[in-house]
């Protein structure tokens, strides 16, 4: 669907107008999850359901935000060396791909495995983004298609890049040290005809207890968590590869992480404040791989590994690629594994359904045992 306003400020005043609809029907208050949703994904107004600009490398382009596959291809090309052994070690011939984006990784994925891959999926929400999408990947056109849900049943290899970092997360803050403070789910109120903060006293609680005086302020991730219990119920054999940035629970919790890590993205800037800008600009929050790892072991998952995506890349052989390329193209894909760039940030999880097998992106640095 296309997006049914013309410009930035019709747009973001139809989606107020939309969440304050939402807010005034559930009594005057909802939670963050449900505020997030409606800003990401209302048909044709919410920020992935729009037609702005989202994925670019530069500002001057009018993106907000660059991805690994938007980097360079070499991401691409070096995952579809781990997605070939996948698909031959679960026997199966097809590749699905949740929130392509603007087709860049499925391109690469496409170009690289070629006759591997007999079927390319993707699941898109948004149907300005599965227009571009379709003019990208043209030249695949009898191999592509697209869904909207999962089937009841499927088989195949999924992969996901920066798809759990935008699912919409619940917000719990508590006020007050971890002896006597009282948790509170954060939720968006309206007053004034602007979008406000409001707390209100929960029985929700974080996975671990957290300690310190100090007021302290987290995310936890159910729809995320629903997402795996999906995709372990309705994948019959195949194995699935995320990679996202975020942190394992004991880090994800850790006292002094108490400002939570929700944040946004307009025009290749971040800021903390979703209720600005709604519909124009990215909200995410990082994932807490420790929650996917349970989650899917809960469900009957294998999880074959869990590393840096400094370290999954370097295993499935970017090293070599690089140097192939021109100075400025290597200095491009450094970037994918760079500390302080996306090499130590990023992480990649994989889960088998069915027998498990020594991963090749997991070979060195595996941290499956700091989950």
């Amino acid at each position: 669907m296309r997006a049914v306003t013309k410009t930035p400020h019709s747009l973001t005043t139809a989606l107020q107008a939309h969440i304050a609809e939402a807010i005034a029907d559930a009594g005057g208050w909802i939670g963050f999850d449900q505020f997030m949703a409606l800003a990401l994904y209302t048909p044709g107004l919410g920020y992935y359901a729009n037609d702005s600009t989202k994925f670019g490398a530069m500002p001057d382009s009018g993106s907000d935000f660059v991805t690994a596959p938007e980097m360079t291809p070499l991401f691409g090309q070096t995952l579809a060396v781990q997605l070939a052994e996948a698909l031959e070690q679960t026997g199966t011939h097809e590749l699905w791909e949740f929130g392509a984006g603007s087709g860049a990784l499925a391109l690469q994925l496409l170009d690289a495995l070629g006759a591997r891959v007999q079927r390319y999926t993707i699941v898109d929400l948004s149907g300005s983004l599965r227009a571009r999408q379709q003019v990208l990947l043209s030249a695949h056109a009898d191999k592509v298609r697209w869904v909207d849900v999962l089937p009841a049943q499927f088989e195949g290899v999924v992969v996901g890049n920066e798809v759990l970092d935008a699912m919409p997360v619940q917000l719990l803050a508590r006020h007050g040290g971890h002896d006597s403070g009282v948790w509170h789910e954060r939720g968006v109120a309206l007053h004034a005809g602007v979008f406000t903060w409001a707390d209100r006293p929960t029985d929700l609680r974080p996975p671990v207890a957290i300690e310190g005086p100090q007021d302290y302020l987290t995310e936890i991730h159910p729809q995320g968590e629903a997402f795996l219990r999906t995709l372990a119920d309705r994948l019959v054999r195949g194995a699935v590869f995320l990679l996202d940035y975020g942190f394992g629970e004991s880090e994800y919790y850790h006292p002094q992480r108490h400002m939570g890590t929700v944040m946004c993205h307009q025009g290749h800037r971040a800021d903390g404040d979703p209720l600005a800008d709604v519909g124009l600009k990215d909200i995410t929050a990082h994932v807490n791989f420790t929650g996917v790892a349970l989650a899917a072991q809960d469900a009957g998952w294998e999880v074959l590994g869990y590393t840096t995506q400094a370290h999954f890349l370097i295993n499935c052989g970017l090293l070599s690629k690089m140097e192939q390329l021109p100075q400025a193209g290597r200095a491009m894909a450094a970037k994918l594994i760079m500390e302080h760039e996306m090499g130590e940030l990023f992480k990649v999880i994989a889960l088998a359904k069915g027998t498990p097998w020594a991963a090749l992106g997991f070979a060195r640095g595996d941290r499956s045992h700091r989950l």
